[in-house]
């Protein structure tokens, strides 16, 4: 198998089961892509018209108005980074994404992806189970975010999710959080 193919490969052994062939026809079509540290890969106003699997590298997904930008979500592991209700919907996308290191994407336009659905049927089950993942991660982000503090926050980040701690500048975890980097600072050293 392609090296470069093999994270997304896994990815759909344990996470979406597909069918033999589809899987081996939806694999053949994605395309890879190389990012710069910085680049934007996907900005507010704009239609998601491409499905995109984050082979390696980070990035970061947020919102933003005129004085300022909120970080919503960090991708540092191998999973689809594509903003499902844009790409679904045919709308435009209020987040943008920006790569915080060299990055590796994996992506497949809509119009072929949509193709492979509606010749393998197995592939209805990904878009629904994806959907049913971000709605129960958009659910818990909220919870956590009116009924926790920013230490309780922290510690989880420290539990669950450790590799954003390594690959995450801090600056933006601070903005994750909804705190100042120097309030960050304090929560960590009160934590160590």
């Amino acid at each position: 198998m392609n090296i470069e193919l093999k994270e997304i490969s896994t990815f759909f052994e344990t996470e979406y089961p597909l069918n033999k062939d589809g899987l081996r026809k939806l694999l053949s079509s994605f395309k890879m892509e190389n990012f710069k540290k910085g680049t934007h890969i996907l900005k507010a106003g704009t239609e998601e018209k491409h499905l995109r699997f984050l082979n390696k590298g980070a990035i970061r997904e947020y919102y933003a108005t005129s004085d300022k930008e909120t970080n919503i979500n960090f991708y540092t592991k191998p999973q689809f980074i594509t903003d499902l209700s844009s790409f679904n919907a045919d709308s435009k996308t209020k987040k943008h994404q920006e790569t915080l290191s060299q990055t590796q994407l994996l992506s497949i336009d809509k119009s072929a992806f949509r193709e492979l659905l509606n010749e393998y049927d197995c592939g209805k089950s990904f878009i629904d189970l994806s959907f049913q993942q971000l709605l129960k991660q958009k659910e818990l982000f909220e919870y956590n975010r009116i009924t926790k503090t920013a230490e309780e926050l922290y510690n989880e980040l420290f539990i669950y999710r450790p590799n954003w701690l390594e690959k995450i500048p801090q600056y933006h975890i601070a903005s994750y959080l909804n705190i100042t980097p120097e309030t960050l600072s304090r929560i960590r050293k009160r934590i160590s």
